[in-house]
């Protein structure tokens, strides 16, 4: 494997570097969940996600890395990895993935914006498909790091449809929100990212993730009485 840097912190293994070199050495895991370029070249969007004037609206740096979306390669790297797979931005890909029964759709809380008012993420999950309403401001209380980055709820939400998954890959790792999701989830991360600047921003939130109280810690599941079917064909309540 070629990589520019390695560093271990907690149980999360971050490398900056090419995913297309790295991917294939570094075996198999529970689930790849990841948010990659989608090819819209917004590499330079505004830094906030609110409307309030009172928000810093200047840009992030145009890097130029998503100008093009991954190639097909990547993919297939992916899925050897794991047989379980969470991609934002799936419908960008739809083309390339294979049908599925289960999406995740981020409501963003807002309409008429000029982003999209939702995103969806493909999972190769046999599963109904679920939303969660979030509003994009709370990339504001996190600290947006990133053009793209995804909320550190959203991302806690989307791991957790995958509750056997220990060991989480990402492979455009970006900002590092998976793995600060994934230290709030007691999960062991391994995240990939080519950009020196972005690898050190992840390094950094992951490191103050692991001093803080791990809010998002999953519960025991209840017990679920089983009365039925639904129109899903799964048990119901």
């Amino acid at each position: 494997m070629t990589y520019q840097r390695k560093e271990i912190i907690g149980d999360c293994t971050l490398y900056q570097g090419d995913c297309l070199d790295l991917m294939p050495g570094l075996g198999e895991f529970d689930a790849v969940v990841t948010d990659p370029p989608y090819g819209l070249g917004i590499s330079g969007q505004k830094q906030t996600s609110c409307p309030n004037p009172k928000h810093n609206r200047k840009h992030h740096d145009e890097k130029g890395w998503d100008n093009q979306r991954p190639p097909r390669e990547a993919f297939d790297m992916m899925s050897n990895a794991s047989k379980r797979l969470l991609i934002w931005g799936g419908n960008y890909f739809a083309d390339i993935l294979p049908p599925t029964r289960q999406w995740l759709v981020w409501d963003k809380g807002q309409r008429g914006l000029t982003m999209s008012d939702v995103e969806l993420a493909y999972t190769s999950e046999s599963a109904p498909a679920r939303a969660l309403t979030l509003n994009r401001c709370a990339l504001a209380a996190d600290g947006t790091q990133h053009p793209t980055q995804k909320p550190v709820a959203l991302m806690v939400w989307a791991i957790k449809t995958l509750p056997d998954s220990l060991s989480i890959l990402d492979p455009f790792m970006g900002s590092g929100t998976t793995g600060v999701a994934c230290v709030n989830l007691g999960r062991k991360f391994t995240g990939i990212e080519l950009d020196p600047g972005y690898f050190d921003i992840a390094c950094r939130r992951i490191e103050e993730a692991y001093k803080q109280p791990r809010l998002f810690d999953e519960p025991k599941p209840a017990p679920v009485e089983q009365f039925g079917m639904d129109l899903d064909g799964e048990n119901a309540a």
